[in-house]
């Protein structure tokens, strides 16, 4: 027996509300005692969890009043033709990732930022052409990382007080 598109649908808007529920417990784990502004260090999860609730009951409303509407259907020969998953790109995304996880306390938040940014990418890149990347569009990937971490960095250590791992001791790198 086939499940319908109604069922399926609506077990995505389920999912959603089961994710929501994870969150909200753990920003019920979090302390709420108030920082800067008033704003406890639950907020942001709070209000993630919130959100998803709220996109999981337009969802759910979405899928019992008629399914997804405007999506094309696979079954019927609608949806676009999907290429293979590119997996190198993948590789390149994830291992940005941990390498950021690695190197964060050893090079600094901004360095491997820079680097994580570069990385996830050349990645994307790949997926997007499979094409191989030149020195320039990696001196560029590196350039444009060191201009979004740096002041990222900047606001969350100068601004909002909040500790993050520094290449050097003086608070600015």
């Amino acid at each position: 027996m086939a499940v319908s598109d109604k069922t399926r649908q609506s077990a995505v808007a389920l999912g959603v509300l089961a994710l929501a529920g994870v969150l909200a417990l753990g920003a019920a784990e979090i302390s709420s005692e108030a920082g800067y502004a008033g704003i406890g260090p639950n907020f942001l999860p709070w209000l993630v969890a919130m959100g998803l609730a709220v996109v999981a009951v337009f969802l759910w409303f979405e899928a019992r009043s008629g399914g997804f509407r405007d999506m094309p259907d696979p079954l019927a020969g609608d949806a676009p033709p999907q290429g293979a998953p590119c997996w190198r790109g993948f590789a390149w995304m994830s291992g940005a990732l941990l390498l950021n996880a690695v190197l964060i306390t050893a090079i600094g938040f901004i360095l491997s930022c820079t680097l994580c940014f570069a990385c996830a990418a050349h990645g994307l890149r790949l997926a997007q052409s499979g094409a191989a990347q030149t020195l320039r569009s990696w001196l560029t990937d590196l350039g444009l990382g060191l201009l979004i971490a740096a002041p990222v960095y900047w606001m969350f250590t100068k601004f909002l007080a909040i500790s993050l791992p520094g290449l050097t001791q003086s608070g600015w790198l």
